[in-house]
């Protein structure tokens, strides 16, 4: 029987800053990361140059989970709007999981004030794609103003993560899905709109 490869002191390091920083925050120390990585600083050093650059890589490791997350399962049979719908059901259905922090990469971008910090622009890049995302769906589902929507759905899913992450608001009872039904059809995004 063939063993399972250990994972490299690298991946290790990327894995605990992403477990401590989600949980802990992006001021978890050091000390607390290699700790939790198996790895000596000495090592961790001579795998990036600081905390800073280890933290954004750990942030853009988890951009693809991140993504296909959020993506609906069968993209070419929904509507945009069903697109769209799915990742606010999404953000409901992983609300419920007791480790939920809210969106990581809002946690970020709230946490480093520093817009030249590497990790606020591996956030601010996820933001900005999960915005282009949704007006690319507001524009095939025939919203009036896509720009706006794109703009009013990426402020639902940050306040919704925000304060669910915060344990002040419960989102598994369809509250963001019911807000972003309102929106869509103030938007004009049809149910049944199939772009041609």
């Amino acid at each position: 029987m063939a063993s399972t490869p250990k994972a490299s002191p690298r991946d290790r390091l990327l894995d605990a800053t992403a477990r401590l920083s989600y949980r802990d925050g992006v001021s978890v120390g050091i000390e607390a990361l290699c700790r939790e990585a198996g790895v000596s600083k000495r090592t961790m050093y001579q795998l990036f140059p600081g905390k800073d650059e280890m933290l954004a890589a750990s942030l853009e490791r988890r951009v693809p989970g991140y993504e296909a997350r959020l993506a609906h399962p069968d993209p070419e049979a929904a509507t945009p709007r069903e697109r769209i719908l799915y990742v606010f059901a999404q953000l409901e259905r992983n609300s419920a999981d007791a480790g939920f922090h809210g969106c990581p990469y809002l946690a970020a971008l709230v946490e480093l004030k520093d817009p030249g910090h590497p990790a606020n622009a591996v956030a601010r890049s996820v933001k900005t794609g999960l915005t282009d995302a949704f007006r690319t769906e507001a524009e095939r589902g025939g919203a009036r103003d896509p720009e706006l929507l794109a703009r009013q759905l990426l402020l639902v899913f940050d306040g919704a993560s925000a304060r669910a992450g915060a344990g002040v608001e419960r989102l598994d009872d369809g509250l963001a899905t019911a807000t972003v039904t309102t929106l869509l059809d103030a938007a004009g995004v049809e149910e049944h709109h199939r772009p041609a």
